[in-house]
């Protein structure tokens, strides 16, 4: 079970486990019944994941949590783990990047990295140790926005060694180099 909603997460990280393990089936906490906010008051990636992950775990199922975001260095690492309300309101993708480009006004370093934390944990029944990893992706935030694929800050990333933002790159590239990969 991934501790998420987000339909986009959701068929990333089922795209990258089915490479591995092709009958892998990613649920989403609404397929196991767990309703609500879960509320991510770590001050990590990490942190955050884990809550998730033990959240998820209490289905019954290996509970997977995800926290990612952007980590852009002129802002000290904002948004960080704020990424996905950075502007207020949960999820509003164009209003986040809109903020990210008035937080990065007149700014000549632009370097940044998405950055994903992924924890594993086991239900109750289970002898196995919870654990946690950390993926990063550096690149360049641009002054305007590139591509339509991909969400989020994915238009404003700028992977200098495939020459395209994130919101350029199809699925199949995204997959083998981000963060999440």
């Amino acid at each position: 079970v991934l501790a998420s909603r987000n339909k986009h997460k959701i068929g990333e990280l089922q795209a990258l486990l089915r490479k591995h393990v092709p009958d892998v089936e990613i649920l989403s906490l609404d397929d196991v019944g767990i309703y609500g906010e879960i509320e991510e008051n770590g001050e990590t990636f990490e942190e955050n994941a884990f809550i998730k992950a033990h959240t998820a775990a209490k289905s019954g199922y290996i509970g997977i949590g995800d926290d990612s975001g952007l980590s852009v260095n002129a802002l000290d690492g904002a948004p960080g783990i704020y990424s996905a309300r950075y502007a207020g309101e949960h999820g509003n993708d164009k209003k986040n990047n809109q903020k990210l480009l008035a937080d990065m006004w007149g700014i000549e370093n632009r370097g940044g990295a998405f950055v994903c934390a992924i924890a594993c944990s086991f239900p109750e029944n289970m002898a196995n140790e919870d654990f946690c990893v950390r993926g990063e992706c550096r690149g360049i935030v641009l002054h305007e926005e590139k591509g339509i694929g991909g969400f989020g800050y994915d238009p404003l990333f700028f992977v200098e060694e495939y020459g395209k933002t994130f919101g350029e790159l199809s699925a199949e590239e995204k997959n083998k180099i981000s963060h999440r990969a």
